[in-house]
């Protein structure tokens, strides 16, 4: 797969683009049932709720090892679907996964991510430049009352703001201190919705500020983001690193796979 001119300068522009079902229902549900699968294991590759012990938080599915290896993921991550345009919108072929993070938001329950730039808490990962990706990969139908995510289209442009440490919420994170995002939130586009149907997939720019609310409704509201960093901007040393399945020491280029990515591992090629 490739993308268009335009979606090429929409995503320079606004720092985001929209692929609407790029993943077939079937793919969908495989996804949907090895999380199921993934959320019984012990590990701290798994972070669950303080409240009734839900998984909140699955990583590292995409590697072939590892107690939350997922054939689904490691397939999914090299197919040409999403590493195509991975490749297109950093502008290198030498990619690897630098994470993957399944947010299992549940009905009722899930939590609120406070306004922030990822690239925020990849800096003090050591990673030397915002040259990164995410595509998330939508298992459920997002909306509003279900604590979609926001993006506030554009504030990319702003550049590398300097965070504070929240620790107002259970899942302590990096994020945009109040005084700069109002700021920034003057001078901007007002924060859209992201929704999709399930099998939508959306790339976006690490320093696009963006935020989800609580989930108010009965459904749950997952979703998955395959981080996608060059191998030339691998992280830097830094003191205490976190540990490989968020701060991946797997550099190797990714090989493009198959866009069959429900039954096994997809076989690597050149």
């Amino acid at each position: 797969m490739q993308l268009s001119t335009d979606q090429l300068a929409r995503y320079r522009r606004d720092g985001f683009i929209v692929l609407p079902e790029l993943l077939a229902p079937a793919e969908v549900a495989a996804m949907k049932a090895e999380l199921q699968r993934l959320q019984g294991i012990d590990t701290d590759h798994l972070v669950r709720e303080r409240v009734g012990g839900v998984a909140k938080t699955i990583y590292r599915v995409h590697e072939a090892d590892g107690p939350t290896a997922s054939p689904p993921f490691h397939a999914a991550a090299r197919a040409p679907r999403l590493l195509a345009p991975a490749r297109q919108l950093l502008g290198e072929e030498s990619l690897y996964v630098y994470h993957t993070k399944c947010n299992l938001k549940t009905a009722i329950d899930g939590s609120v991510w406070a306004w922030h730039q990822d690239y925020g808490t990849w800096r003090r990962d050591g990673v030397p430049e915002a040259n990164l990706t995410t595509a998330l990969l939508m298992l459920d139908e997002p909306t509003e009352i279900g604590g979609c995510l926001y993006f506030i289209p554009g504030s990319h442009r702003v550049g590398n703001l300097e965070p504070e440490f929240d620790e107002s919420t259970g899942y302590k994170f990096f994020v945009v201190p109040k005084p700069t995002l109002l700021e920034i939130m003057q001078r901007s586009a007002e924060p859209v919705p992201i929704v999709g149907k399930p099998g939508t997939v959306v790339f976006f720019h690490p320093n696009l500020l963006h935020a989800s609310g609580h989930n108010l409704s009965r459904h749950d509201r997952w979703q998955v983001y395959i981080v996608y960093n060059t191998v030339a901007n691998k992280p830097e040393a830094v003191p205490a690193p976190r540990p490989d399945y968020v701060r991946s020491t797997n550099v190797a280029p990714l090989q493009m796979g198959s866009d069959k990515i429900t039954t096994q591992p997809a076989r690597e090629t050149a």
